[in-house]
């Protein structure tokens, strides 16, 4: 199973391939500096296998990169992040202006 990122004009994806076929993605548009982490989604087939962290850690370590914060609206996302305390340096502040 191999880890695979596009991205077009700040819209992008990490995506799960397995024999040329995606089996999971996480979908972020990056706007004013912020990733926006809006939608995660595997394959039931790979449920329990952490691939839906994967994903996530694809797209913070991604975010470390590019010195960008991520704000993940997505409920799985959030739920990482919330579980994650590594995770938390490219948390973005909501509250900031």
């Amino acid at each position: 199973m191999e880890i695979k990122q596009e991205e077009h004009h700040g819209a992008g994806v990490f995506y799960l391939e397995n024999e040329g076929k995606r089996m999971g993605e996480m979908r972020y548009l990056i706007r004013h500096g912020v990733m926006n982490i809006y939608h995660t989604e595997v394959d039931p087939s790979l449920k329990g296998r952490n691939m839906g962290f994967k994903l996530v850690e694809a797209g913070v370590n991604y975010a470390r990169q590019i010195d960008t914060k991520v704000l993940p609206t997505c409920p799985f996302a959030h739920s990482v992040f919330e579980r994650t305390e590594a995770f938390r340096d490219v948390l973005a502040d909501i509250d900031s202006p």
